[in-house]
């Protein structure tokens, strides 16, 4: 204050030495970036000698984000070292300024020059901090730019269900194969027409699953090169669950094809005179029918090992215990979404591979023998 005693005052506060410090700092790191940047695009347009496993993951790794990034860091940097050289100059300009409009209060020699005097520094401190405000904006954007901001949750879960769609059909059957299992306990119609859902997830995250070469890849390495790494056993326990999920959907739906097409050439051969769209309006009336009587009775087969274990229990208490598994099924569906850490997903790979072995094979393999006796021929 005693720089500004006329003033009372400091109309342009600020040090334009500092602030040409930072400036010059800035621009050497926008520099180094900018150099940065073009070396690894020069490693990736000059790496396509190099092949194999090894380079495919090293160009893929550099020519994703990483230039991106590189790239917006240097435009943010170059452009905050830009704002600030202009800032500098301001600073300067409007130290000036307030350095002669003290001069000239403390030289006043009547009431009307100091309030003069004022009255044009306190237009400056106002012009000054107009300035100042702008290049805080300029400078807060430039530092939003400068890194990728964290994806929201929603934004999370939907990036990882584009990524991997197939992991994502699986665990949105393993959710619903949950729900379901809980609903059948009180209304088993709603129950099996969820679990028919669920049954259809799984069976279209098999076919994704078998389609995606980088899914196929760790199970190959395993059988051919002996890699039991973690991606081979994860690649196992999806396929396991995948198949077992779909197993009784396929079963009640099959056993409705048989007994639609029967229905269907026994109307043909009854009425030749008939219509064929009449015969295959006899034949889906009996697919209908048959699938979904097949799925209710499927539905009411329990795990054979739960019913050895539980062999002296009560048949309410078997039925609460077959939802363990379920359960446990669409809580590893869910942890995927919750977490991206590599213990929850080897414990997820662990538990589904518990599940699988102790439930959704057992309970796979007895549906689909209760479905085949039951449409077999005798």
């Amino acid at each position: 204050m005693a720089d500004h005693a006329a003033l009372g005052f400091d109309p342009a506060p600020g040090n334009p030495a500092a602030v040409l410090a930072l400036t010059k700092k800035l621009s050497a790191s926008a520099n180094s970036l900018g150099e940065a940047s073009r070396v690894v695009k020069a490693l990736v347009s000059h790496s396509s000698s190099w092949q194999g496993e090894a380079a495919t993951a090293f160009r893929a790794s550099l020519s994703q984000d990483l230039p991106r990034y590189l790239g917006s860091a240097h435009t943010s940097l170059a452009e905050a070292a830009r704002r600030l050289t202009g800032w500098h100059d301001t600073l300067v300009a409007h130290r000036a300024l307030a350095a002669r409009y003290e001069s000239q209060a403390a030289a006043a020699k009547t009431p009307e020059a100091l309030s003069d005097a004022r009255r044009l520094a306190h237009e400056l401190a106002s012009e000054h901090s107009r300035a100042a405000r702008g290049v805080a904006q300029t400078l807060n954007a430039a530092v939003d730019r400068l890194a990728p901001k964290e994806p929201g949750f929603l934004a999370s879960v939907w990036h990882k269900i584009v990524d991997d769609p197939g992991d994502a059909l699986s665990n949105a059957s393993a959710i619903l194969g949950a729900i379901g299992a809980a609903v059948a306990l009180v209304a088993p119609p709603a129950g099996l027409a969820i679990m028919l859902v669920a049954g259809g997830l799984s069976l279209a995250a098999l076919t994704t699953h078998l389609a995606d070469p980088k899914f196929r890849k760790p199970l190959t390495d395993g059988f051919t090169k002996g890699e039991f790494d973690a991606d081979f056993w994860k690649s196992s326990v999806t396929l396991l669950g995948d198949t077992a999920g779909s197993v009784p959907g396929i079963a009640a739906v099959a056993s409705g094809a048989k007994a639609g097409t029967a229905a269907a050439r026994a109307a043909m051969a009854a009425a030749p005179e008939a219509s064929a769209l009449s015969s295959l309006g006899t034949g889906a009336t009996a697919f209908r029918s048959t699938t979904w009587s097949t799925g209710l009775a499927i539905q009411e087969v329990e795990n054979p090992l739960i019913t050895w274990a539980m062999r002296t229990t009560d048949p309410g208490a078997r039925k609460a215990a077959g939802l363990v598994a379920p359960v446990a099924g669409g809580l590893t569906g869910i942890s995927g979404y919750l977490s991206d850490s590599d213990t929850v997903e080897q414990a997820s790979t662990a538990t589904d591979g518990a599940r699988g072995v102790l439930d959704d094979a057992p309970s796979a393999g007895a549906k689909a023998t209760s479905a085949w006796a039951a449409v077999r021929p005798r």
